[in-house]
Parts: structure tokens; C-alpha cells; sequence
């Protein structure tokens, strides 16, 4: 197993921990202590130098010095972090707040902490190691006896320093990156991926609506006008009417997939209207009570209007319904979406019928899905959006 974090390592069996290299980085890292150490030095001796001189210039000079510790601490503490934790700490503008409370907690008292406990920690078994050496008074046995014991905590201080460390570093983590950012960090991105997926798609509608669905316009036309020329009966009259037979379904067919890639209907009209043109092309007849204040935030109703269509699409594919009843309302600022039916139930997100895919587009927008769907019927499908 790797240990990544000198807390981590605390786990190892005694032998392979003391053998490693984690006790004396844990040391270097408090050792390290000292130069946050000088930086106070140099704030106080700044204030100090502004006293003589009045206490607006003490103030002064205190805050200037303060400011400077920050920009130089913060980044060395992102630095020596690595001794015990490897992973890096990159800055961020948003977190210069946290930076500095971080220097100012190092500066007032975690550094000296650092150092007393490195002090402590080392200074006691090598003090009792030294004693035959350091009190000649001492008789043999009991100069024995301190060898022996400062011997035996070592081992012990090594543990104990690596633990402060560990503990010391993991409190820097929380502070400098909480576990919350790269949550959200998550979150931001793939909500823009969501936006970027969401432009795509109109830019394909409209490529499709302008372009393609345009010349099979022209083309049908074309054919129609051709079969007028051509006398009744005729072989060339029945491969022009049998071509613009094909060229209508194909136009029908893209009308339907330009529906599909997105809602002409949802951008002019808002979701109300939306769900009822979904729902009147479904093979399953579905009822629809959808009650609006108004229009919703863009996003709201893009997410609103593809789990409608997902959930109307899987039950007229796997759910074998005879009937559907979609509602829609908005209470206390969360948009309520349900989709039911009187199928044989049982869906499963495992079976990839798109429910998982649902879930991951609905918490892009904080929304929550929900299933209730047992063996036999009905099934439930509850989307929550918040507005």
C-alpha cells in the first residue's frame, strides 16, 4: 500500500515506519517552523522601529510588514506542506482570505508551537541519551539506565513528530483547499460542459432546420412539380411519385429529429407548451396538467423538458403503458416535474434505460430525481429543480 500523507504512514507496521523516510520529513517540516518564525520577528521589529517615530507610522509600518508576510508565507507553506503531504496546493485568488488567516494563525502561534514541539519532542530522549556525558556526578548504573531510556523514546518521538505533522499539515489542507472546492470545482465544470452540450445542440437544429430540412423542402417540391409534367400512368410518373413519397417521409423524419435535438416549441413558448407537443407525439397517450407562473430561468426548463421527453420515451419503449399523466408546478421556488404510468414497473438504472443519465443532468442544476417504480406498476418518476 502507498502512503501518500504522513498520517498515512502512521498506519505502517513500527519497523517499515521507523525505516522510512516519513519521521525525518515530519521533522524537516517542523523544522521548517523557523522561517515563519523570523517573518514575526520582522513584523514586531516593524511596529517597533514605527513607535519611535509615532503610532500611525507604527501601525503603519506593522500592516506593511503583515501584508508582506502573507505574500511570502503563504506560498512557502503551500510549499512545505509536501514534506508531509505530496499532493500540491495550488493558489487561488478566491482563497487569499484564507491565506491570510492561515499566516496570521502561523505568525501569532503555530510556529513556535512547531519548534517547542520538535524541541520537546527530540531534545528529551537525546538529553537522557547524553547524561553520562553531560553529568559526570551521575553513577553508572543510573547513566545506563538514561541511555537506555532516551534510546527507547526515540522511536516514540518519532511517532509523536510525525503525528504533529501529520495533523498540522492536514489542518493547512482543510484551510488552503477545502474538500468543498473541488466539489464545487466539479460541479462549475460540468455544468459548463452541460452549456457548451446545451449550445451544440441548438447549432445542430439550426444547421438542420436551415440547411437540410430546407433543400428536402425544394426537393419535394421539385418532384411534385415534375409529376404534373408527366402523363398520367406512366413509369417516369410513378418513380417521380414513388421519390417524392420517399423525399416526404424523410422530410417528416427530420422535422422529427430536429424536434428531438431541440424543442423549437420550449424557446418560443415556454415549458407549458413544450410538454404538450412532446406529449402529443408520444405513442402512449399521455394527460398533461402543467401549472406556471410564468416562464423559468432557460436552464430550468431545458432540464424540465428532457426529463419529460426521456421519461415519455423509456416508458413508451420498456414500461409497456396504455396510459401517462405528466404534472408540473412550482412550490416554494422548486419546480416539481412527475411522470406517471400504468406500465409493469420495475425500472432499474442498471438496466441503462437512461435514469442515470436523467440524475447526472438534474444535479448539474441542484435538482433531485427520484423513482418509485415496484414490480407490476405504476411507475413514478419526480423531478425537483429549484428556480
Amino acid at each position: 500500500m502507498i502512503h501518500r500523507t504522513a498520517l498515512e504512514a502512521l498506519t505502517r507496521r513500527p519497523l517499515p515506519f521507523l525505516g522510512s523516510s516519513w519521521p525525518w520529513r515530519s521533522a524537516a517540516y517542523l523544522a521548517a517552523g523557523a522561517v515563519p518564525g523570523v517573518a514575526a520577528g520582522l513584523v514586531v521589529a516593524a511596529a517597533a522601529s514605527g513607535a519611535l517615530a509615532g503610532p500611525a507610522l507604527a501601525v503603519g509600518a506593522g500592516l506593511a510588514a503583515l501584508a508582506l508576510s502573507v505574500l511570502v508565507i503563504a506560498p512557502f507553506e503551500r510549499l512545505r506542506l509536501r514534506l508531509v503531504d505530496p499532493a500540491p496546493v495550488p493558489g487561488a485568488p478566491h482563497r487569499r482570505g484564507r491565506e491570510a488567516g492561515l499566516v496570521i494563525m502561523t505568525l501569532l502561534a503555530l510556529w513556535w508551537i512547531d519548534l517547542v514541539m520538535l524541541a520537546f519532542t527530540i531534545g528529551g530522549p537525546v538529553v537522557l541519551a547524553l547524561s553520562p556525558v553531560l553529568q559526570e556526578e551521575l553513577t553508572p548504573l543510573t547513566g545506563v539506565l538514561a541511555v537506555v531510556a532516551g534510546l527507547l523514546l526515540l522511536p516514540v518521538a518519532a511517532y509523536t513528530i510525525t503525528a504533529w505533522a501529520g495533523a498540522r499539515g492536514a489542518m493547512v489542507r482543510a484551510i488552503l483547499a477545502p474538500a468543498g472546492s473541488q466539489l464545487e470545482e466539479v460541479l462549475r465544470s460540468r455544468a459548463r460542459l452541460v452549456d457548451a452540450f446545451e449550445l451544440e445542440r441548438r447549432r445542430i437544429e439550426r444547421d438542420l432546420h436551415d440547411g437540410a430540412q430546407q433543400r428536402l423542402v425544394s426537393l419535394s417540391m421539385a418532384l411534385g412539380m415534375a409529376g404534373l409534367d408527366l402523363p398520367e400512368g406512366s413509369e417516369p410518373a410513378r418513380l417521380v411519385a414513388l421519390a417524392h413519397e420517399e423525399a416526404r417521409r424523410a422530410l417528416a423524419e427530420l422535422r422529427e429529429l430536429i424536434r428531438g435535438v431541440h424543442s423549437q416549441v420550449l424557446t418560443d413558448r415556454g415549458l407549458a407548451a413544450a410538454v404538450e407537443d412532446v406529449a402529443g407525439r408520444s405513442p402512449v397517450p399521455v394527460d398533461v396538467r402543467v401549472d406556471l407562473p410564468g416562464r423559468l430561468p432557460a436552464p430550468v426548463e431545458v432540464t424540465a423538458y428532457y426529463v419529460v421527453s426521456e421519461a415519455l420515451a423509456n416508458l413508451a419503449k420498456h414500461g409497456g403503458a396504455t396510459r401517462a399523466t405528466v404534472t408540473g408546478l412550482v412550490e416554494r421556488g422548486t419546480l416539481v416535474v412527475e411522470v406517471r404510468d400504468d406500465g409493469a414497473g420495475g425500472a432499474d438504472p442498471a438496466r441503462g434505460t437512461g435514469l442515470t443519465g436523467l440524475a447526472d443532468r438534474l444535479a448539474v442544476v441542484e435538482g433531485r430525481l427520484s423513482l418509485s417504480s415496484p414490480p407490476g406498476g405504476p411507475t413514478r418518476l419526480r423531478a425537483e429543480i429549484p428556480c
